[in-house]
């Protein structure tokens, strides 16, 4: 899979304030965000959609809606479940060199990912790999009625009951032996 993170806005800076270019995001999900636990099985994920780059006063403004697909453990069987993800994006870069001038100018921005590096390349990667960890859903089902795994043997319960005996709360126990009276 060919990668498109990264964009060239030289020409961009160089039109008046309200000039637009588009462009095509795509990008690996393993590599753009490891942490997520994706399947061995499952394979590479990728996300995807158009972007517009449009210059503005400090900078060049981003936005765009990429949509792809992510594989995850069920978090009641650990059985992996495709789910869709759809990153909206939209964020200001800030140049790091005055185009006039050539000057390098310190931006006002704190957060590095936002800056336009010095060869007037803008980087996506960090800015999506936010936005898609934190479109991920926490909590992911296989299905709304999974039963899970038996918390004694691992045995996935959907498959079948398990042949392990319920473990009984102590704090139970004198409750029990008064219905064994009563029976």
């Amino acid at each position: 899979m060919i990668e498109n993170l990264t964009f060239n806005v030289a020409q961009l800076l160089k039109e008046p304030i309200g000039a637009t270019r588009t462009g095509q995001v795509v990008a690996a999900l393993r590599r753009l965000a490891p942490d997520l636990a994706q399947s061995e099985a499952a394979p590479d994920g990728a996300i995807a959609g158009p972007v517009r780059l449009m210059h503005i006063d400090n900078g060049v403004l981003v936005q765009g809606f990429l949509t792809g697909q992510v594989t995850l453990p069920c978090a009641r069987c650990l059985e992996p479940v495709s789910v869709p993800l759809d990153v909206a994006v939209e964020e200001i870069f800030t140049s790091t060199i005055d185009l006039l001038t050539g000057r390098v100018v310190t931006p006002e921005e704190e957060d590095r990912a936002l800056w336009i590096d010095e060869h007037h390349i803008l980087d996506l990667t960090e800015v999506l790999r936010q936005d898609v960890l934190l479109d991920v859903p926490l909590h992911v089902l296989c299905r709304e009625d999974c039963r899970g795994l038996c918390p004694t043997c691992g045995e996935n319960l959907n498959e079948g009951p398990c042949n392990c005996e319920p473990e009984t709360d102590p704090r139970w126990a004198s409750l029990a032996e008064l219905l064994k009276k009563s029976e």
